[in-house]
């Protein structure tokens, strides 16, 4: 897969999160070259300017000699590896990667293209740089970690490769690459920049996207367990709304519930007025929280393809500027954050109320079998509610919350890096409520025999008891719990279903 800067697309970054190899454009050169000898010219005229010839941050007055700027380069890379905490996930770190390496083919970072080849070197050979996840607040870039990724371009730090932690220097020479000595701008062109919060935004969207898709599945089947009604999903009531979303996620549900013979079986004389919200609505909020994610999806497509770096090397001058604050990250994980939670929230009140035998239509209480001696799906349920709020507390924005750095120099700052980096743990509580939700819905489709639901839910439900069976007496239940959530995260039951879910595009 080739990676064209300012062309690269979300299904081409989902890619590589997945797994995926990719390369930069080789076009890309010609401009990467260009600006790396306005550099050289800036380096040799002997002017002043910042990053290249200058200390950083409120040490920006201070001038350096010719003779340490690559000393200045590597103290720069080393004093900013401050990062703290558990390794960031190597499909993040790979991503991050990635996403440098389309900054720097902007061709407006100044570096040289033998950098660039060592990172895509690195990428391509499963050279993955340990980098902390604590560290970064989100302004003057994502300091601490992308320090800790420059850090194994120039032999210190750590990576993985081939499964074995090694010294930076150790991790490139198993691949058969070599450390590089910096040249003026390049250690601040590699640690200005987004990629590590529009790495995590990124993942995090991701697996929401793909849990949207599987909450419009379950709660389908959820409406057939408690005999819900359809007509709220007549396609009439969400064109005169208007909502792309909502009006999607209506015809899909439509879509997969046709044919639902536990539908038919109570289209007449059910005396059952309307439905209530978690069912009736369903649309309308999962709909609204798939408009969410497409926003945040817009913004953080236009980041992964910007130059982000400082200064930045334009035609006619080396400019400081201020693309490395990460305000516009920050606010998409605020608003992927409000949808998971969203999403989740309603999801949760479907479980319970097939759980509720006063809510239920005539399902056992808890789903149980010979209810008293067997509890069913009751602390099931609390679990839910637990993750929910969880969720909740977690979609507090972290976009709001600055505090000034480096001696009041960085006086505001985005918090997109912990903003972003929450997303992940988020999106795990959802694809298990909504892993809960799809084991305590099929029990109540089944429930409903010889009255079958529709064919692609059918379908669905098959694939679930390929790994869950059915709950016929109390057990150790985590485990299904886990398992059912893998099937949500991993996409398997939207594939099995055969039905088609709106995209993220």
């Amino acid at each position: 897969m080739i990676l064209v800067p300012g062309a690269v697309t979300l299904p081409e970054l989902e890619a590589v999160w997945r797994g995926a190899d990719a390369t930069l454009d080789p076009a890309a050169r010609g401009a990467i070259e260009t600006a790396a000898a306005r550099v050289a010219a800036v380096v040799a005229a002997g002017a002043p300017v910042y990053g290249i010839n200058t200390g950083f941050g409120k040490l920006a007055s201070k001038r350096i000699a010719a003779e340490d700027t690559a000393l200045l380069q590597r103290n720069l890379i080393l004093s900013h590896c401050a990062g703290v905490g558990e390794a960031t996930p190597a499909t993040v770190v790979r991503l991050m990667m990635a996403l440098k390496l389309v900054s720097l083919g902007r061709g407006a970072s100044g570096v040289r293209w033998e950098l660039v080849a060592l990172l895509q070197g690195m990428l391509d050979a499963g050279v993955v740089p340990v980098v902390p996840v604590q560290g970064s607040v989100g302004a003057s870039g994502d300091l601490a970690p992308l320090a800790h990724m420059a850090a194994v371009m120039i032999g210190a730090g750590e990576a993985e490769v081939g499964g074995r932690r090694l010294p930076g220097a150790a991790a490139l020479a198993a691949v058969g690459l070599a450390p590089i000595e910096l040249a003026a701008k390049e250690g601040l062109a590699l640690i200005n920049g987004t990629q590590f919060s529009t790495a995590w935004a990124l993942a995090g969207l991701f697996g929401a996207w793909r849990a949207a898709q599987a909450a419009l599945l379950v709660s389908c089947l959820t409406t057939d367990a408690i005999m819900g009604s359809t007509a709220p999903l007549r396609p009439e009531i969400h064109a005169l709304r208007g909502h792309r979303g909502q009006i999607e996620a209506a015809a899909a549900m439509r879509a997969v519930m046709a044919g639902s013979a536990i539908r038919d079986s109570h289209r007449e004389g059910d005396t059952r007025v309307q439905d209530p919200y978690c069912i009736r609505c369903q649309a309308q909020v999962t709909g609204a929280a798939m408009d969410l994610l497409r926003q945040a999806a817009a913004t953080l497509v236009i980041e992964a393809n910007a130059a982000t770096d400082n200064p930045l090397v334009l035609e006619d001058a080396i400019v400081s500027g201020g693309n490395f604050h990460a305000e516009p990250v920050a606010f998409a994980a605020d608003v992927i954050a409000l949808a998971v939670a969203e999403t989740g929230a309603i999801a949760q009140r479907r479980v319970a109320l097939m759980v509720d035998p006063t809510l239920s239509h005539d399902l056992p209480p808890f789903l149980a079998t010979d209810p008293g001696l067997n509890s069913g799906f009751m602390i099931a349920e609390v679990t839910s509610a637990a993750l929910m709020s969880e969720n909740k507390h977690l979609a507090t924005p972290c976009s709001t919350d600055s505090t000034p750095t480096s001696a009041n120099q960085e006086d505001h700052v985005s918090m997109a890096a912990h903003g972003a980096r929450r997303l992940t743990p988020m999106v795990r509580n959802l694809e298990r409520i909504i892993g809960i939700e799809a084991l305590c819905a099929a029990k109540g489709v089944e429930v409903r025999a010889p009255l079958s639901t529709s064919v692609p839910l059918a379908a669905a439900l098959a694939r679930l008891r390929q790994d869950v069976a059915p709950l016929a007496e109390d057990r150790y239940l985590a485990p299904d719990l886990e398992a059912a959530a893998a099937l949500v995260r991993d996409g398997a039951l939207v594939a099995a279903s055969g039905a088609a879910f709106p995209d993220l595009g």
